[in-house]
């Protein structure tokens, strides 16, 4: 087996566990802004645990839908690992949803759908099937521990101002150093990220949103605008405005880093009927104020152009 045939296998591994994860679970977000009608997503071996207090966010809510089960992370890991540069991976994914659209668009049914049905259910079991055997192999050969990084925080004496948002609660709440040095670069990537995100979600642009965020979020958040697409309603979002900010916890498992951040943020957040113009839900004149944790995930030994949005949590 030649190596570019093994990372093929690798990527379409991690789009049937996504997928088969998400013909168990669905995603059902009524308001405009991404992420507000639950905590979706993935944070490794800590999916299911909550991430530390800090000033911004003393609590969270856990993650309600997630493609990692309790005790068993390596699901979502293999995901992770496969989303940077997998672009053939979110291609098929992209056409199964489109695909899905058409078929709903011109009628589809009776033996067409029931054969449709039983092909992507026999996928699913064999994606999940060929997941249950890697995973065991890659136990048994003794991968299976995560590798913690022993770094502490602050990698820069002076911080910028974009840092400061970040690094202004973490005296005060008790919160441990991290295991994962997170520095100024990566501080103004999670910025970044908050604003690009939620402008790619309000134009519904999948290109946009593509490198910007694990393949089991793109699942998600594609299956909220075909959701709108279909209700005929509309996202109308402002560039988020981020008011305060700092790191919960960073850290490396693996071939895996992540890092999650407590953001208090304001926008203009309104969910309008596309016909009429009428605001279902929030206002398209006045902001409001928002705080969730994110979640971002890089390989491991990538810079901060690589970090990409795994989950949120809500405050």
């Amino acid at each position: 087996m030649n190596t570019r045939f093994k990372l093929f296998s690798g990527k379409a591994l991690a789009l049937l566990a996504v997928l088969g994860a998400g013909a168990m679970v669905t995603v059902d977000f009524a308001e405009a802004r991404s992420g507000k009608g639950g905590s979706v997503g993935s944070r490794g071996s800590k999916t299911h645990s909550a991430p530390p207090a800090t000033n911004t966010a003393p609590a969270a809510q856990p993650i309600q839908k997630s493609i990692t089960q309790p005790g068993r992370p390596g699901a979502a890991a293999t995901a992770q690992q496969a989303s940077r540069g997998g672009s053939m991976m979110r291609n098929l994914l992209l056409g199964g949803l489109i695909g899905a659209g058409l078929a709903s668009l011109f009628g589809m049914g009776g033996g067409l759908a029931a054969v449709l049905g039983f092909v992507l259910q026999g996928l699913m079991i064999a994606g999940l099937v060929m997941l249950a055997i890697m995973l065991f192999r890659r136990l048994r050969g003794g991968s299976g521990q995560p590798a913690m990084a022993t770094a502490t925080a602050g990698a820069s004496a002076a911080p910028t101002p974009g840092q400061q948002a970040y690094r202004a609660s973490m005296g005060g709440m008790g919160v441990a150093a991290p295991e994962l040095v997170i520095g100024g670069d990566d501080y103004n990537a999670f910025e970044r990220l908050l604003k690009e995100i939620q402008l790619g979600y309000a134009n519904a642009d999948l290109k946009a949103l593509e490198q910007r965020l694990t393949p089991e979020m793109l699942s998600n958040f594609a299956n909220e605008l075909e959701d709108n697409k279909r209700r005929g309603v509309s996202n109308d979002l402002s560039e988020p405005n981020l008011l305060q900010g700092d790191l919960a916890e960073a850290w490396r498992e693996g071939a895996s880093e992540y890092a999650t951040v407590a953001m208090r943020y304001s926008l203009i957040d309104a969910l309008v009927d596309v016909k009429s113009g009428r605001v279902i839900e929030g206002s398209t004149t006045e902001p409001q104020e928002v705080t969730e944790l994110w979640t971002f995930y890089r390989p491991t030994g990538g810079d901060a152009n690589k970090w990409e949005l795994s989950a949120i949590q809500q405050a």
